[in-house]
């Protein structure tokens, strides 16, 4: 939001601002209280009225963040891209992050304009410095971008010149509209019943998979693509400040509010809150100025959103997820012969943990049940018994994780969730939200084979009946009623049915079900209902989020880490891989390495 302003009332407002020390308040209101248009006309007045250049004494005032975010708001938008490609490649390194955003998201008219304020600015070819400072398929599509509607010829000559698979990625994504793109690009995951973005990352790597993948998430949705380029700039410990300051200006005269729609339909907050937590003073209070306000007060979505937001639903409810395992059956399996080395590992004077962790690593779950058969019948001793002893700690529980069935882990898991003072909720939430009916059905047997009585029943029928209206009416009453209905309807319906529901009532409602359940709920069922819509939406995610809130921050989940990792190693551990890395910019490989001393990383055979 920008207010009409008479500039030379802003140029005479400015001048106490230098007086006897900056009146930051004043210029942050004045500054974000103008377009960018309005903002080159205070320069220039401030220029004529005083004979002074405004970007030098706010230079000159102010410091640290606050400064580079004030004086890079006061540059026409152009001048401020061309600054930001200039930076990222000047000096030793290369800021390959900085050169795909700013890229892969600027429209024909806005890179016409970077490039002519590139040359003003610095007197240089902007294609030139870019080409000097990269390499290969990357650097080639960077020219694309670059020379907008030359890229046709390019082509012409170009595809049959480099002849690979790389260029057929590069000729797509380079000449086509996109309009013709997005129609394109769902043609090809009805017929290879997989999006484009999966063969881009089986295909290529490095920087240029990751400029193709901006390519085609800003071609899907912008204010998408820039709202997971924020939350990425701020998760975790310290912030991208360069590139959360560059997309706050770029788009706060743009989509900010399609953006911030989202960031709260993805992420577990508002873009204005998360800003608010980790940012401090006036740097903070200028970010939240062009943020322009918190949605988690909001509730509905803006028009545009809720489209995104049904689409989104539509391709959680159409999308054939093909589930991928790290840990399959070994190949030469020999239940006796691991048998054997086992025992050895674990006789005489100290353990070989290595033998026990690359046997148990290495093999499926069927496989080591036939384990711990041949070792009770050839050596007649208690395979679980002999690792407890000789194992401890985190270790211990990891191994004997993987040497029960499944059914047994989960029950397991359960009851240690609930035993003692208190209960483990999100443990409870996790385990229950994510299993199927059979899976449920065997933890069951699993639980009364040891406690003699079952812990929960669990009913996942598929019941087509119309329950949208329900919902709506639900969100009407009152805290017990909402929980009750609610209950009824996300506990008793399949996955599938329930994506189709959550579509139905954004476009019936124009409301979020997340943030509903957030702002009406609290507590435990708050939890667990947001739970089952996150596990619904995308489960890989659910549990790439799950393992990285175990591991961030002060001390280690060991229980949430060991318990993931073993229930997932068999299921769908590579997508809950490829989310996390997605996501988090880190590989689960590198952020287990990082983060705990625990041998999990060997579950995930390599990065």
């Amino acid at each position: 939001k920008v207010r009409r302003s008479n500039i030379a009332d802003d140029v005479t407002d400015d001048l106490p601002l230098f007086s006897t020390g900056s009146d930051k308040e004043a210029i942050l209101d004045l500054v974000t209280g103008r377009s960018n248009a309005q903002r080159q006309e205070i320069v220039q007045a401030y220029k004529s009225s005083y004979g002074k250049n405004l970007i030098d004494d706010l230079k000159y005032e102010l410091t640290g963040k606050f400064e580079r975010l004030i004086v890079s708001l006061m540059r026409p938008q152009a001048y401020h891209d061309a600054k930001e490609i200039h930076d990222a490649i000047k000096g030793a390194g290369t800021d390959e992050k900085c050169l795909i955003e700013v890229l892969a998201s600027r429209n024909n008219q806005q890179i016409h304009n970077l490039v002519e304020a590139y040359k003003d600015a610095y007197g240089s070819d902007i294609e030139e410095d870019v080409t000097g400072d990269t390499s290969g398929h990357f650097k080639k599509m960077l020219v694309v971008l670059l020379q907008v509607s030359e890229c046709y010829a390019l082509f012409a000559a170009g595809e049959e010149q480099w002849g690979t698979e790389e260029s057929i990625f590069i000729m797509l994504l380079g000449n086509r509209s996109v309009n013709h793109l997005q129609m394109v690009f769902d043609k090809y995951q009805e017929i290879a019943e997989k999006p484009i973005e999966d063969s881009i990352k089986s295909e290529l790597s490095g920087d240029f998979e990751r400029l193709m993948l901006a390519v085609v998430q800003c071609i899907r949705s912008v204010p998408m693509y820039f709202a997971k380029r924020l939350y990425k700039s701020m998760k975790g410990l310290g912030t991208q400040d360069n590139t959360l300051i560059r997309i706050m200006i770029c788009r706060s005269e743009i989509d900010m509010l399609d953006i911030r729609e989202c960031f709260r339909m993805c992420y577990e907050k508002s873009l204005y809150n998360m800003i608010k937590e980790d940012t401090s003073g006036d740097y903070k209070r200028t970010l939240l100025a062009l943020c322009g306000g918190d949605d988690d007060l909001a509730g509905e979505f803006f028009p545009e959103a809720a489209q995104l937001a049904y689409k989104m639903w539509e391709t959680s409810a159409t999308t054939k997820v093909q589930l991928r395992p790290t840990i399959r059956p070994a190949s030469d399996f020999d239940p006796a012969d691991d048998a054997q080395n086992l025992r050895k590992a674990m006789k005489g004077f100290g353990t070989d943990e290595d033998v026990i962790i690359n046997i148990v690593a290495n093999r499926s779950n069927e496989q080591r049940q036939e384990i711990r058969q041949a070792f009770k019948s050839i050596l007649g001793r208690d395979l679980m018994k002999d690792l407890k002893s000789e194992l401890s700690k985190n270790l211990e529980r990891l191994i004997i994780g993987l040497m029960l069935t499944p059914a047994e882990f989960d029950a397991k898991m359960m009851r240690k969730a609930m035993e003692g003072a208190g209960t483990d909720e999100h443990a409870l939430i996790e385990i229950l939200v994510t299993r199927s009916n059979g899976e449920i059905h065997a933890m069951n047997a699993a639980y009364r084979a040891g406690e003699a009585y079952s812990v929960l029943h669990h009913n996942n029928n598929n019941n087509n009946s119309p329950l949208v209206c329900e919902l709506a009416d639900a969100c009407n009453e009152d805290s017990d009623d909402m929980e009750i209905k609610f209950m009824s309807i996300l506990c008793t319906r399949s996955f599938p049915h329930l994506r189709r529901v959550f579509q139905e009532f954004v476009r019936c409602s124009n409301k979020d079900i997340e943030q509903i359940i957030k702002k009406e709920m609290s507590g435990d069922v708050k939890q667990a209902m947001y739970g089952i819509v996150r596990s619904v939406k995308n489960q890989s995610n659910y549990f790439a989020e799950r393992l990285y809130k175990a591991m961030k921050g002060m001390g280690t989940d060991d229980r949430a880490l060991i318990r993931i990792m073993v229930s997932r190693s068999e299921v769908d551990l590579f997508n809950i891989r490829k989310e996390f890395k997605e996501t988090h910019d880190c590989s689960l490989h590198e952020f287990i390495q990082v983060e705990t001393m625990v041998v999990s990383f060997y579950i995930l055979h390599g990065d």
